[in-house]
C-alpha cells in the first residue's frame, strides 16, 4: 500500500467516523475533506472543486427548487383531500394508496420533501379516521425511500451513479431507466407493508391513544403552559414608557421576554408580536415568559422597580387572546438550520415573528421553564406562537420546520389552496421534456425552475432558500474521494478482494454482495455518500471481471435507496417522532423489507440488464 492511498484511506475513515457520530455536519465534514484531500498531492485543488461545475449537481439543485414549488402550491393538503375522500373505508386500501401515491411523486422531487408533504397529511387522516398515525407514517418513509427507485432524478445516489457511467466513456441511463426496477419494488414493499402494518401496531402505536385533532386547551394542559403565564400592565409613571424591546433587553435584565402584546380596550384591542423596535406605551398589557421558575422572582419588586402592575392569571390566555395569534406544533428537519442551535436563536433567525413556548422529545414534554436555552436536536417537536399568516406559511415551508399538528381553531382561518394547477402543469412539461430526450435533463429541470416562478408557484427569494446547499456540498466535497481512490489504485484493490472473494460464484451472488455491502455502509452514512463511495468500486469489478457495467451500476442504485433498516436516514427520521417510533421498530420492520428487496433487485438486475456485453 502506497503512501499515497493510506493518507486518502485515513481522510475517508475519519469522513465516515464524522458521518457516523453526525459531528460535525455533513456539509462541514465535506468542506474538510476538500481542503484536505489536495494536501496528499493525489489530486488537485481544481479536481476537488470541480463538482461544483457538474450538471448533475445543478440538476439535483434544480429539483429541489421544482419540488418545493410543489409542496408551496397546496399539492399536500389536495392530496390529503384526495386520499380521504378516494381511501375508502379499508385501512389496507388506504396504506396502498398513500404508498403509490407517495412513490408516484417522490420519483420527480426527494424522497425527504415527499415525507415531509405527507407527514401532516398523514396527521390529518388518522385525526378524521381514528387511525393510529404509526400504521401509516413507516409506510410513508418506505415508500419514498423506494421512489429513488422509479426514474433517474428520484434520488441523488443515481444522478451520481448515472455519471460516473458517463465519465467512463459510457452511455448513461435514460429518464425510464429505473422503472422496470423500481415498479416491481413499490408492488413488493407494498405488499409487504399490508402484511407488516399490524406488526407495527404491536409496538409503536401502543403509545397512542386514539389520535385526534387537539384544540389550545389541549396544549396549555400538555406543555404546562398555564404555569408559565405573567402578565403584566404598563402604568403611566413606567420608566418603559417609550424604550423599544431592544434598548431594554428583558432577557438579559431579567431572565424574562415579551411574548405579546395587547394594546387598547373592546374593538380597538390589537396584539401585536414583538419586535425589536415596537416602543411600550402606558396601559399595553404584556405576556411575560420567564427563562426559570417565576416563583422565585421576587415580583413585588420588580412591579416597583419597572412602573408595572401584575395581572391576575386566568391560565386561559392562550385560548382567550389567541383569535389573530395561533398556535402550532411542529418538527425539526434534518435539514434544518435550527437543528443544533438554541429556541432563542430560532426565534432570532425568524425575525421574531415565532416563539417557542414549548419543546417535546418523543411523547415527553420538557419542563416548561428554560426551554430557550435548549439545544435543539432533529426530530424535535416544538409548540410556536405566532400569527396565523406566518403559521399558514409555514405549511408550504418544509425546509426547516414540518407542522404536524393543526389546533381545530385554526379552521376558521384556514387559507385558500394557491396554484397548485400550474405547478402540476409544470411538472408534467418537464417530465416530458425529460422522458422524450428533447433536451438534456439539466435544461428541462432549469426550464422548469424557469415556469415555476413564471406562474408565481415559487419567489426567486424562495427557490433560493429551497436549496439544501447542505447536500450539494456534501455530495461535492465528497466526489473526489473516488478519483483520489482511483489515482492510488486503492479501487482495484478493493475491486481485486472482491473478486477473490466471489468472482467465481454466479452473477445472482456477485450483485447480491454488491448490494449487501452497499446497503452495510450505508447504515452509518448517507445514501449519496455511499453511492460516491460504492460506485466506482462496482465499475471496477465489472471490469476486472469483463462484464457489462450497466447491471453492477444499477445494483448500487438500487441498494443506495433501500435504508430501511434505521432512523439515520433523512427520511426515517422524519417519521420516527411523529410516529413515536422506536429504533428497534425500523431494524425489526426493515430487516425482512431489506432482504425481500434485495432479492427482488438481484433476480430483476441480471434478468434484465445482460452480465456480459
Amino acid at each position: 500500500m502506497s503512501d499515497e492511498l493510506m493518507y486518502v484511506l485515513l481522510l475517508l475513515s475519519a469522513a465516515m467516523a464524522m458521518f457516523a457520530c453526525n459531528r460535525p455536519r455533513v456539509d462541514a465534514v465535506a468542506m474538510l475533506m476538500l481542503v484536505a484531500l489536495p494536501l496528499t498531492g493525489v489530486i488537485t485543488i481544481q479536481e476537488a472543486l470541480a463538482g461544483f461545475g457538474n450538471p448533475n449537481i445543478v440538476l439535483i439543485a434544480a429539483m429541489f427548487v421544482i419540488g418545493d414549488a410543489l409542496a408551496r402550491t397546496g399539492v399536500a393538503r389536495n392530496l390529503g383531500d384526495w386520499l380521504i375522500k378516494n381511501g375508502g373505508a379499508s385501512t389496507t386500501r388506504l396504506l396502498v394508496t398513500i404508498m403509490l401515491t407517495v412513490a408516484i411523486l417522490g420519483s420527480v422531487m426527494s424522497s425527504t420533501g415527499v415525507a415531509a408533504i405527507f407527514i401532516p397529511v398523514i396527521l390529518r387522516i388518522s385525526s378524521r379516521r381514528g387511525i393510529p398515525a404509526s400504521n401509516l407514517m413507516m409506510p410513508v418513509a418506505y415508500a419514498a425511500l423506494i421512489s429513488g427507485t422509479m426514474t433517474l432524478v428520484a434520488t441523488s445516489p443515481n444522478l451520481i451513479v448515472n455519471y460516473e457511467l458517463v465519465r467512463l466513456g459510457n452511455e448513461g441511463f435514460d429518464f425510464f431507466s429505473f422503472t422496470p426496477f423500481g415498479v416491481p419494488i413499490l408492488i413488493i414493499g407494498t405488499l409487504y407493508m399490508m402484511l407488516a402494518q399490524r406488526w407495527i401496531g404491536q409496538s409503536s402505536a401502543a403509545a397512542e391513544q386514539g389520535p385526534k385533532r387537539p384544540d389550545i386547551e389541549e396544549w396549555i394542559a400538555h406543555y404546562g403552559l398555564a404555569q408559565r403565564e405573567f402578565r403584566l400592565r404598563v402604568l403611566a409613571n413606567s420608566p418603559l414608557l417609550g424604550k423599544t424591546l431592544e434598548q431594554l433587553d428583558l432577557p438579559n435584565q431579567i431572565g424574562a421576554r415579551i411574548i405579546l402584546i395587547e394594546r387598547g380596550h373592546g374593538r380597538a384591542r390589537t396584539l401585536m408580536t414583538r419586535k425589536p423596535s415596537t416602543e411600550l406605551h402606558a396601559g399595553d398589557r404584556l405576556l411575560i415568559d420567564y427563562d426559570h421558575d417565576a416563583t422565585s422572582t421576587d415580583v413585588a419588586a420588580l412591579c416597583r422597580e419597572y412602573g408595572v402592575e401584575l395581572l391576575e392569571k386566568s391560565g386561559r390566555w392562550f385560548v382567550n387572546r389567541f383569535q389573530n395569534e395561533g398556535l402550532v406544533e411542529t418538527i425539526i428537519t434534518s435539514e434544518s438550520r435550527f437543528a443544533g442551535r438554541s429556541a432563542a436563536e430560532l426565534e432570532s433567525l425568524t425575525d421574531e415573528k415565532l416563539s417557542v413556548v414549548g419543546l417535546r422529545r418523543g411523547v415527553v414534554a420538557h419542563p416548561p421553564h428554560g426551554v430557550r436555552a435548549e439545544e435543539l436536536k432533529a426530530g424535535d417537536t416544538l409548540l410556536l406562537a405566532g400569527s396565523w399568516d406566518t403559521i399558514a406559511h409555514m405549511r408550504s415551508d418544509t425546509r426547516d420546520l414540518i407542522v404536524l399538528n393543526l389546533p381545530r381553531e385554526y379552521d376558521e382561518v384556514l387559507p385558500e389552496a394557491n396554484r397548485a394547477p400550474y405547478a402540476l402543469m409544470t411538472l408534467f412539461i418537464v417530465i416530458v421534456m425529460m422522458a422524450a430526450d428533447i433536451v438534456p435533463n439539466v435544461h428541462a429541470a432549469l426550464i422548469g425552475c424557469l415556469m415555476m416562478g413564471v406562474f408565481r408557484c415559487i419567489t426567486l427569494e424562495q427557490a433560493y432558500q429551497s436549496i439544501q446547499l447542505k447536500t450539494l456540498v456534501m455530495i461535492v466535497g465528497m466526489m473526489p474521494f473516488a478519483l483520489a481512490l482511483d489515482r492510488t489504485g486503492g479501487v482495484d484493490i478493493a475491486a481485486r478482494e472482491l473478486v477473490a472473494l466471489v468472482g467465481s460464484a454466479s452473477p445472482h451472488v456477485i450483485l447480491a454482495t454488491l448490494y449487501a455491502a452497499t446497503v452495510l455502509l450505508g447504515l452509518f452514512i448517507a445514501s449519496t455518500a455511499n453511492a460516491v463511495l460504492m460506485i466506482p468500486i462496482a465499475l471496477a469489478v465489472a471490469e476486472t471481471l469483463n462484464a457489462s457495467m450497466y447491471p453492477f451500476a444499477m445494483i448500487v442504485a438500487l441498494a443506495a435507496s433501500s435504508a430501511f433498516m434505521t432512523p439515520i436516514s433523512p427520511v426515517n427520521q422524519l417519521v420516527a417522532t411523529a410516529g413515536n417510533y422506536r429504533f428497534v421498530d425500523f431494524l425489526r420492520i426493515g430487516f425482512p423489507l431489506t432482504l425481500l428487496v434485495m432479492a427482488a433487485s438481484v433476480v430483476l438486475v441480471a434478468w434484465l440488464l445482460p452480465f456480459y456485453p
